[in-house]
């Protein structure tokens, strides 16, 4: 079995018990997946993928605790939006920017992604089940404008060629996927026909 099959049967295996634990996350698990924290050394990666600078706009889809959009905040000057279900995150993540002092900048919203306008984006970041990534990839490449990045953490967008691709080694990960190892994928939306 090779790794990345290996890393998806651990992910689906945390993403089970994870599912099991409440009410609350089995309605939200068949959608996008459980909260599993990105950790910092991927945040990083991800966001110099998308070339985050202060001019840009990150949307980031499940934002969990909102680190993604937060760094992109605090350490890039970038503003942005993140969007989770769990109404429990939305305000950790609000708490911890108003602790920051960047709530100019970024603000976290109790939302599901589907029914979220991602068009006002310059970047997105993703970290959501491989299940959902085809409809996703439609979602996006109808909503977003030509030139907008997407930096996707480990479940490629189906029939879409990456422009760029990263594999990092992160610790961290072993606990969630029983691998040490991040995949990031770029995509850039093209031009409309």
């Amino acid at each position: 079995m090779n790794r990345r099959r290996l890393s998806l049967l651990a992910f689906l295996a945390c993403f089970a018990v994870t599912a099991s634990a409440s009410p609350q996350a089995q309605a939200q698990a068949p959608d996008a997946g459980p909260y599993v924290p990105t950790p910092q050394s991927i945040v990083d990666a991800m966001l110099a993928m998308g070339k985050v600078g202060a001019n840009d706009y990150v949307i980031d889809l499940g934002s969990g605790d909102g680190r993604i959009v937060r760094t992109a905040a605090r350490r890039l000057g970038a503003s942005g939006i993140g969007v989770d279900i769990d109404e429990r995150l939305v305000k950790m993540a609000n708490d911890e920017a108003a602790r920051e002092g960047i709530t100019q900048r970024v603000r976290f919203v109790n939302a599901d992604l589907w029914n979220f306008d991602t068009s006002g984006a310059t970047v997105v970041t993703v970290y959501l089940l491989p299940s959902i990534m085809p409809r996703l990839k439609e979602k996006l490449l109808a909503e977003l404008k030509p030139g907008t990045r997407i930096v996707v953490h480990d479940y490629p967008m189906p029939d879409w060629k990456h422009e760029d691709y990263q594999a990092l080694r992160e610790p961290l990960k072993v606990q969630a996927h029983g691998l040490d190892t991040a995949y990031l994928y770029l995509y850039v939306v093209p031009p409309k026909k």
